[in-house]
């Protein structure tokens, strides 16, 4: 099967979205698809205000078109709900072929925290973005939940995954974090201010403080926080070790959809406290983490976990489910629709 995914974010950022959609290629190609990422690497681009590492591509429907026609896909899946998704839900609305999309980030609360607007501006937008779409992907139930409130109900749930042959228990060493008083605290993910870093390097819990990742805020904090240790973006091996070296990781997002970083991190052994809010609650239970509105709380509870048993739990997540359940949301276009694209690919 041809499966094209159109998305805003791709290599090299760094984040959530990225990770998810390569992992997700690699297992369907594996499997014998043929899958084309239509990404912003292949058009011009201008930096996103406030974030330069992420490039927002120009191009239109009319563009995007033709590169769907070429592609001649089975299945098309727009997974953001930027420029390129916009050109590529555009192209597909004005012709009637069907597409799935995805829900990754919290897109309205993100945007408020940045722009003081309510979310139900923001929420008007999500709604017309996803509404064609013949199935809206969903990380979690509560996801799945928060989006019919919102009028969209042709969800399917699609979880995420962890490389269990990089992310387990004896992953390591990490020289870095000998010398570092314990308990090391962990966070890891994009440095920005929707991500809610400083509510984690405010707790008061004794220890070491450690945050992995690059971002716009990173500056700033580092300012302010001159205690806190900034190793920078890790991948692969050296982030397994990190994860496996560290006592907990904390997850002080209340806008993420999921957070990937949790469930490597339980595979790794090392568990997990967060603020009880969407993602750590579909993802975490009272035997590999703790949620609590006090964040020092949640880490002092967390601490306590068995790692053996935060290991077993982590090692239930696999990219070979997530890319089931990613297969089984697909819409197939319909030999007419693909007959359809070619003639008016054609005519543009």
């Amino acid at each position: 099967m041809k499966i094209l995914i159109v998305t805003d974010a791709w290599l090299p950022q760094v984040n959530g979205v990225v990770r998810t959609l390569k992992a997700l290629r690699d297992v369907l190609e594996a499997r014998g698809h043929e899958v084309l990422v239509v990404s912003p690497d292949r058009f011009a681009s201008i930096p996103c205000p406030s974030y330069p590492e992420i490039r927002l591509a120009l191009t239109s429907p009319g563009a995007m078109g033709r590169l769907m026609t070429a592609f001649d896909p089975h299945a098309i899946h727009i997974a953001t709900e930027g420029p390129l998704g916009v050109a590529a839900r555009r192209w597909c609305v004005r012709h009637g072929l069907p597409f799935t999309s995805a829900y990754h980030t919290r897109f309205p609360e993100y945007l408020t925290q940045r722009t003081r607007l309510p979310p139900s501006l923001f929420w008007r937008y999500i709604r017309w973005f996803h509404h064609p779409a013949s199935a809206v992907l969903a990380s979690t139930p509560t996801v799945a939940h928060l989006l019919r409130t919102q009028g969209l109900h042709r969800v399917h749930l699609w979880g995420r995954g962890v490389d269990g042959d990089c992310f387990h228990p004896g992953a390591g060493p990490c020289p870095a974090f000998d010398a570092l008083p314990r308990p090391i605290q962990l966070y890891v993910g994009r440095v920005a201010v929707e991500k809610n870093i400083d509510a984690f390097l405010d707790s008061t819990h004794p220890g070491s403080k450690v945050v992995v990742g690059d971002g716009p805020a990173r500056a700033w904090l580092m300012q302010h926080y001159p205690t806190v240790h900034f190793p920078g973006v890790l991948h692969g091996a050296a982030l397994a070790a990190a994860y496996a070296a560290a006592d907990v990781l904390v997850f002080p997002s209340m806008t993420d959809t999921y957070g990937l970083v949790m469930i490597e991190a339980l595979a790794c052994g090392t568990p997990v406290a967060a603020f009880p809010v969407a993602g750590p609650l579909d993802i975490l239970d009272d035997k590999v983490g703790a949620t609590d509105r006090d964040l020092t709380r949640a880490i002092a509870i967390a601490l306590g976990r068995d790692r053996r048993v935060c290991a077993a739990y982590g090692r239930r997540f696999s990219w070979q489910r997530s890319a089931d359940q990613f297969e089984n949301g697909l819409t197939l276009l319909r030999p007419c629709h693909r007959s359809a694209q070619y003639g008016i690919a054609t005519a543009a």
